[in-house]
């Protein structure tokens, strides 16, 4: 599995995926993505940021897709709970998507595997965020698998009323 940066030519592939994504957790009755979020304006900001990748299987297949955003994110700015550890050396996994063409064969696990040991070996970064739905289990047990700790909560970062669990894990533990 690898990470690759994705570009303008790449937007309706990412977009394509984050539907996918959209209606898989629809299906899995998770009102998460429901909204108008994410949307095209938000994906061509990630890729203007450089914040957007394609996640490709190792025969060089798109699977997926992931913002990888660097601090500060102002997103977190009224959680509910207490960081691990006070920094602004940290990033911030967003909008994580597996095309159900490929999903349960291990993706989402690569990827969190790569990117935290990518992260490893970086000497200025601190800890890696993340946040998610309180009902995407999926996502939940992904990140807790992999050493994240829920933190706190954040209501209405995306949608008024969307409660969503926050996560951490310290890179270099």
């Amino acid at each position: 599995m690898q990470l690759k940066k994705a570009g303008m030519a790449d937007l309706e592939s990412v977009l394509t995926i984050l539907r996918d994504g959209r209606d898989q957790l629809a299906e899995r009755g998770v009102d998460q993505w429901q909204g108008d979020y994410p949307n095209a304006t938000h994906i061509k900001q990630d890729i203007e940021a450089g914040n957007a990748y394609l996640i490709q299987s190792d025969d060089d297949q798109t699977v997926g897709t992931v913002a990888i955003v660097g601090a500060p994110d102002p997103v977190y700015d009224d959680l509910n709970g207490h960081w691990l550890t006070q920094t602004d050396k940290y990033v911030v996994i967003h909008r994580v998507a597996i095309h159900s063409d490929h999903a349960g064969k291990g993706y989402a696990s690569a990827l969190f595997v790569h990117l935290l040991d990518y992260l490893a070996e970086q000497t200025d970064i601190q800890s890696v965020r993340a946040s998610t739905n309180q009902n995407n289990q999926v996502m939940q047990h992904l990140l807790t698998k992999h050493g994240f700790t829920k933190v706190g909560t954040l209501k209405g970062a995306y949608r008024p009323q969307e409660l969503s669990y926050v996560y951490e894990r310290l890179v270099k533990e």
